[in-house]
């Protein structure tokens, strides 16, 4: 088990070695949790209902409810990541009374969702963990019910609360900043702000944090002459590949090919196929 994130959302990477030779024991959710199965397959004993998981499921935990898991057909363990929210969260998503299904089949809309949030634990994706957490959230309540959440108006306030918080993002873009953090900012649930602050600047505050890093190694790759690492470790990523993957995925070039086109040389400006000016 190791934590990846924590907050508002906790975010968990389980991963059990369990098999048919393991005896079950009684266990109970501390909060509410969803647990998407991105590898293997176990049992899930809750209430008076029985289900088999597989991968592409999700399991979902009501705090104070006793369960069993089981590993009776598969040797080989399982793997989950798991989301667990405080209860100011779950008010905020607005679906606690549909918090009690027990366990869900693959189904495509929490899937996309689930693999997107693995690819964020993997630090491939420029959205955050504990926003993942949050748009998975409101749309297992969407599932469970058949309707979408609520997009209520936004106000003048609330507008100047994301533009703000913008502005303070960018200009604190090499610390370290969570949906948490941001929020407070702002003045807002952790839900309401990543809902107002989408809805306003077009991206996530993580996308926004990311992408307001990418523009600052940009322009000191262009104007100075510091080293690859330093750039990366100044505008605030943490893992050097981290930063040369996104990097690359965003224009098309790694990080020392862009600071050569940019000082022109035309054999790179041909080799990474930006354009030449």
């Amino acid at each position: 088990m190791r934590t990846l994130q924590s907050g508002p959302v906790t975010v968990i990477d389980y991963r059990c070695p369990c098999g048919p030779s393991d005896r079950p024991f009684t266990e109970s959710h501390a909060k509410h949790s969803i647990s998407y199965v991105r590898k293997g397959s176990f049992g899930y004993r809750w209430l008076d209902q029985s289900f088999e998981l597989v991968a592409g499921s999700v399991l979902v935990g009501h705090p104070g409810d006793e369960y069993m898991c089981t590993h009776e057909h598969h040797h080989g363990g399982d793997e989950c990541l798991s989301f667990q929210y405080t209860s100011e969260a779950i008010d905020e998503i607005g679906c606690r009374a549909q918090w009690r299904v027990g366990a869900l089949p693959p189904v495509a809309e929490l899937m996309v969702l689930g693999e997107w949030a693995q690819t964020a634990a993997n630090a491939d994706s420029d959205v955050g963990l504990d926003e993942l957490g949050l748009m998975l959230g409101a749309r297992l309540a969407q599932v469970t019910t058949g309707k979408a959440a609520g997009t209520s108006k936004l106000h003048s306030r609330d507008r100047r609360r994301a533009v703000e918080t913008a502005l303070w993002i960018d200009a604190n873009a090499r610390d370290d900043i969570d949906l948490l953090a941001a929020a407070k900012v702002a003045g807002l649930s952790s839900y309401h702000f990543l809902r107002v602050f989408s809805a306003v600047v077009g991206v996530t505050p993580h996308q926004y944090l990311v992408r307001a890093r990418l523009r600052n190694a940009a322009r000191l790759l262009v104007e100075s002459e510091q080293p690859i690492i330093d750039v990366a470790l100044g505008v605030g990523f943490n893992d050097v590949s981290n930063f040369v993957r996104t990097f690359g995925r965003a224009a098309g070039a790694s990080p020392r090919a862009f600071r050569h086109a940019a000082r022109g040389n035309r054999n790179f400006l041909q080799e990474s196929g930006l354009p030449r000016t």
